[in-house]
C-alpha cells in the first residue's frame, strides 16, 4: 500500500489476519463484504481520513440506521486497524440506549409454539427440533452443529468457538427427542442435524428453514429468525430465575450489559406499564 491506496493483496492478508484470530465465519464474511464495498467505493484514491468521513456520510445519507452505520463502520475499523491506518478510524454515531425491544420484532413464546407446530405439522420433524433446541438452550444457530449423538448421550454440549470453550447443559426431554430423531434417521455419530450428504445444517439453511414456516404458523417474517429463539430463551429464563449473572454464562456473553440487551420489554409492555403507575387524573 504503498500509493496509499487499498489492493486485493491488503483485503488477503486482512482475510487470513481474521482467520487466524479464529473469528467466526460470518463475522469473517460480514467484515470482508464491508472492506470490499469500501474499497470500492475508495477506488484509487488515496486513504485519507477525510476519505473515510466521506464514507460515513454517505452511509447515513442512504437511510441506514444508526446501528447498521455502526456495525459498518466497526468493519471498516478492524482494516484500517491491521493496516496501520488507526488515526484514519471513524468514530461511531452515538445512539441512545433503547428502553425497549420494537413489537415488530418481536418473537413471542405463543408464536415460536405456532412456529414448531407448523413444522410438525408439515412434516419438518428436523426444523421443529432445531427450533426447540435453540430455543429450549439459549444457543447460538452457528452452535447448532456442536448438538451431537454424543452430547446427547452426556447431556452435555461442549461449544468451542473463537478461542472459547464452553459448555451447555441439555434438558432431559429435549435429550430424548434428540436420540429418539438420530435413531430414526440412522445417524450413530456426530452431528445430529445434518444434510443429506452428512454435513452440518448451516446457518442459512436454518434461517432458510424458519422463514418457510412463517405464512403456515401466522407468524409475521420480520420476527422470525434463529436469533430471535435466543432472545426468546433469554426472557424466559430470566424471568424464572431473576439470575442476570448465570444467564450471561449460559449465553456465553463476556459482558452483563450485553445480556441486558436481550431482556428489553416491548414497547407494548412499555407502555403498559406506565399506564399502571396512575400518574394521569
Amino acid at each position: 500500500m504503498g500509493d496509499g491506496t487499498i489492493g486485493m493483496q491488503e483485503l488477503c492478508a486482512y482475510e487470513q489476519a481474521l482467520r487466524e484470530r479464529e473469528h467466526a465465519a460470518a463475522t469473517i464474511e460480514k467484515y470482508l463484504r464491508e472492506a470490499r464495498l469500501f474499497v470500492q467505493w475508495l477506488g484509487i484514491r488515496a486513504l485519507t481520513k477525510e476519505e473515510v468521513f466521506r464514507w460515513k456520510e454517505q452511509l447515513q445519507c442512504r437511510g441506514h440506521s444508526a446501528a447498521t452505520v455502526n456495525g459498518k463502520l466497526s468493519a471498516l475499523n478492524g482494516l484500517l486497524r491491521f493496516l496501520g491506518k488507526e488515526a484514519c478510524c471513524a468514530r461511531y454515531l452515538k445512539v441512545q440506549r433503547r428502553l425497549f425491544r420494537e413489537a415488530g420484532r418481536e418473537l413471542t413464546r405463543e408464536e415460536y409454539e405456532r412456529l414448531v407446530k407448523a413444522a410438525q405439522e408439515s412434516g419438518e420433524e428436523r426444523m421443529a427440533l432445531v427450533m426447540q433446541a435453540i430455543c429450549a438452550t439459549g444457543m447460538r444457530v452457528s452452535e447448532v452443529k456442536y448438538l451431537t449423538v454424543e452430547a446427547v448421550q452426556k447431556g452435555q454440549a461442549v461449544i468451542s468457538l473463537k478461542g472459547k470453550v464452553r459448555v451447555i447443559l441439555l434438558p432431559r426431554k429435549l435429550c430424548r427427542k434428540l436420540a429418539e430423531y438420530a435413531k430414526k434417521r440412522g445417524i450413530k455419530s456426530g452431528a445430529v442435524f445434518c444434510t443429506g450428504e452428512g454435513r452440518p445444517l448451516s446457518r442459512y439453511q436454518i434461517w432458510k428453514g424458519m422463514k418457510a414456516l412463517c405464512q403456515r404458523a401466522g407468524v409475521a417474517s420480520g420476527k422470525v429468525f434463529p436469533h430471535n429463539l435466543r432472545h426468546l430463551f433469554a426472557a424466559a429464563f430470566y424471568r424464572a430465575t431473576k439470575d442476570l449473572v448465570q444467564l450471561a454464562d449460559i449465553l456465553g456473553h463476556a459482558s452483563l450489559e450485553t445480556t441486558r440487551i436481550y431482556l428489553k420489554s416491548s414497547g407494548r409492555e412499555h407502555v403498559h406499564r406506565l399506564e399502571r403507575l396512575g400518574l394521569i387524573n
